[in-house]
């Protein structure tokens, strides 16, 4: 009997182990340019309409990352375009900032807490360099990844369970 429960706590142990895969190997699973799929829910804190919004995010082997997201799919050209930033009013400029997100830094994965955390260098909105963006993170299959923002939009962290808000990313090959 002593042996059978050995056996059975062996492989209780090794299919526990295989389940998982060891912190580098799943640092790998993020690196790689991923297309933004669709965002799910509310920024907490900040009702938001978002109108089929695109993006691009790419992780790279040596910890740098950068995002860029358009939130909403009609923004107004500058005209002419050709000195559309020379010549925009303060309201076009405003309503562009407004429909674009972006930033760049380096990011690193914490495999025990399902989090991978954007350290950002800058920011589109001024003064975000030097702060973290903390994520939980899903993944579905190879190809197929979750981020969730976990702040509460009031300067503290939501519980897993309550966190709504997700972007769903596509690898693109």
């Amino acid at each position: 009997m002593r042996r059978f429960t050995a056996f059975f706590l062996i492989l209780f142990c090794l299919a526990a182990t295989s389940a998982t895969l060891p912190p580098d190997e799943l640092s790998k699973k993020f690196v790689g340019s991923w297309r933004l799929v669709s965002i799910e829910g509310h920024p907490p804190g900040r009702p938001f309409v978002y109108d089929r919004p695109t993006g691009l995010l790419m992780y790279d082997p040596s910890g740098h990352m950068c995002v860029n997201i358009v939130l909403k799919a009609d923004r107004k050209p500058f005209a002419p375009f050709a000195k559309g930033l020379l010549t925009a009013t303060t309201e076009e400029k405003a309503a562009a900032f407004e429909s674009y997100a972006a930033y760049f830094g380096t990011y690193t994965v914490d495999a025990k807490a399902g989090t991978v955390t954007h350290h950002l260098e800058d920011n589109l909105i001024p003064g975000r360099g030097g702060t973290d963006n903390v994520r939980w993170f899903e993944f579905q299959g190879d190809n197929r990844l979750y981020l969730i923002p976990m702040e509460d939009g009031k300067g503290g962290v939501l519980p897993r369970k309550d966190a709504t808000y997700k972007l769903l990313w596509e690898r693109l090959k």
